[in-house]
């Protein structure tokens, strides 16, 4: 890993990372995760799985929860109290077949994902203003040794080498072990999240796109979001590929 980081500093380094690349295409090419047909390009899921998936086409634009089509400005809670945040990209519903997906990524090993997901949100983030840096939703280090992966940072990585974007994964930590959201009530999540981050050092960025898998509530990225704005970040964006919706 050391060496190859080396080589990627030079021109040389870059034509055999290349080489690499192709190899690694050949030999194991992409194949739908859903369907195991034949990719897409350099994407693990065939065109017609991607149409399966349930798009927001007319999301808020601060907490990206769906409207109704006639609506063209941001949803009740917004208006009420704005978020810390000033923007949500979050293309898809969370909703079968992306719930499965998700679940094998997060608890079953399936780290092929990442590469799954990250190609959706590149392909959904164009003509967009380009942050400082991409920070992944961080995990605390118990669940981190529990999982063995932060599984927003494996999105991150790869989403951020193909946009040119950099990953601060380190700034960012969760200072509190909380329980899983999942099971949750909106006022039991609210107060687990309350006071779950810190930072490691002094923050310098303008502008920054908050990276988490799926956004439930939206609470955890409004405690992070809100960590940052107070110390200095400017804009705040979330970035996910999915958002769960409340019957």
């Amino acid at each position: 890993m050391i060496v190859r980081q080396i080589l990627l500093s030079t021109r040389l380094g870059k034509l055999v990372n290349n080489c690499l690349n192709y190899v690694q295409f050949k030999l194991y090419p992409p194949t739908c995760v859903l369907c195991n047909t034949s990719g897409h390009s350099d994407l693990d899921i065939c065109p017609a799985c991607v149409d399966s998936l349930a798009r927001i086409n007319s999301p808020c634009p601060s907490c990206g929860m769906p409207l109704e089509a006639s609506e063209h400005s941001h949803c009740g809670s917004c208006l009420q109290l704005p978020p810390p945040f000033q923007s949500t990209h979050s293309p898809f519903y969370y909703e079968p077949p992306l719930v499965k997906l998700v679940t094998d990524f997060k608890f079953n090993n399936q780290l092929k994902m990442a590469r799954v997901f990250a190609g959706l949100l590149r392909k959904t983030l164009a003509d967009r203003d380009k942050p400082d840096c991409i920070i992944p939703v961080p995990l605390h280090r118990r669940r981190l040794q529990e999982r063995g992966y932060n599984q927003s940072l494996e999105i991150a990585r790869l989403l951020g080498k193909t946009l040119g974007i950099p990953v601060d994964y380190r700034l960012c930590q969760r200072t509190r072990h909380t329980p899983p959201q999942t099971g949750l009530d909106a006022k039991q999540r609210r107060r687990n999240m309350k006071n779950a981050f810190g930072l490691t050092a002094k923050c310098h960025y303008r502008h920054v796109a908050i990276l988490d898998d799926v956004i439930t509530t939206g609470n955890t990225v409004s405690e992070l979001a809100g960590l940052l704005r107070k110390n200095g970040v400017e804009k705040v964006e979330v970035w996910s590929v999915a958002r769960a919706v409340p019957d």
